[in-house]
């Protein structure tokens, strides 16, 4: 709210126009009662999963969203309920920047005058194969969206450990302030990683993988038991993964200054 407290000390704001502020930032409303204070509130940017939504309840948070806040983030959108959102959000707002990542079903949609997000912060992701790609892009897309730089790496898994270290050279060259790392199988990549950096490393396990304890399984409890400290998050869940390493980064961002 420091950025409320300076227009009012400015003067170029009334009391009455702070508090509306307040109210639309703080408080949810309307009839899906939404969070739009969530990204001043926590640095993060709510996101809405289409996966469980009708068309229409979807078409509705997303319109809610974008009048209240300028911009919606949707995750999880697949086929052509992608076509149909963009579609009745144009005729909403003609004047919207869109756009889309299909492989993570991915979908942001900025109405012109809103702000785009820095915070300084480095995010670096790797994957240990092209099937983890999805999930880790979703990671990246968050991570952006919060505010940070991004750069990534994919299919450098410990079956060819070869191809690991030259990704790692420029990372470090880089600046990274927090390493995600993509892994499904036996998820032995983030633990191996982690012994050779010296920034913190988020295992992101992948539903790559199948038999006993596949779709993930392996890989979570393989991260769980690293000898190597790292941090980790649930199967898939590269939302958490990015809005974690986004906050980690935004806050080591300001030892550069």
């Amino acid at each position: 709210m420091e950025d409320l407290i300076r227009e009012l000390l400015d003067g170029k704001k009334k009391p009455e126009e702070i508090l509306e502020e307040i109210e639309r930032r703080m408080y949810g409303s309307g009839e899906f009662n939404i969070d739009a204070g969530r990204d001043h509130r926590t640095g993060v940017p709510e996101v809405v999963i289409a996966e469980g939504k009708t068309d229409e309840q979807l078409r509705d948070i997303s319109l809610e969203f974008i009048e209240r806040t300028g911009k919606v983030i949707i995750s999880r959108l697949k086929g052509d309920r992608k076509d149909v959102l963009i579609t009745a959000l144009s005729e909403r707002f003609p004047d919207l920047r869109i756009q889309y990542e299909a492989l993570p079903g991915f979908l942001s949609a900025k109405r012109r005058d809103c702000p785009e997000r820095r915070n300084g912060g480095r995010v670096a992701i790797i994957t240990a194969g092209t099937s983890d790609i999805p999930a880790a892009m979703e990671a990246e897309l968050i991570s952006r969206e919060s505010g940070c730089e991004t750069l990534s790496f994919h299919d450098v898994g410990v079956a060819g450990l070869h191809r690991l270290f030259g990704p790692l050279k420029k990372i470090r060259e880089w600046g990274a302030d927090v390493l995600i790392v993509a892994a499904g199988r036996e998820g032995a990549l983030p633990t191996l990683v982690s012994g050779l950096v010296n920034i913190p490393v988020i295992g992101l396990p992948v539903s790559t993988g199948y038999g006993l304890h596949g779709k993930g399984e392996a890989a979570l409890f393989a991260m769980l038991q690293s000898c190597s400290p790292i941090a980790v998050v649930n199967i898939d869940a590269g939302f958490v993964a990015g809005a974690v390493a986004s906050r980690m980064a935004s806050r080591c961002s300001g030892s550069r200054e």
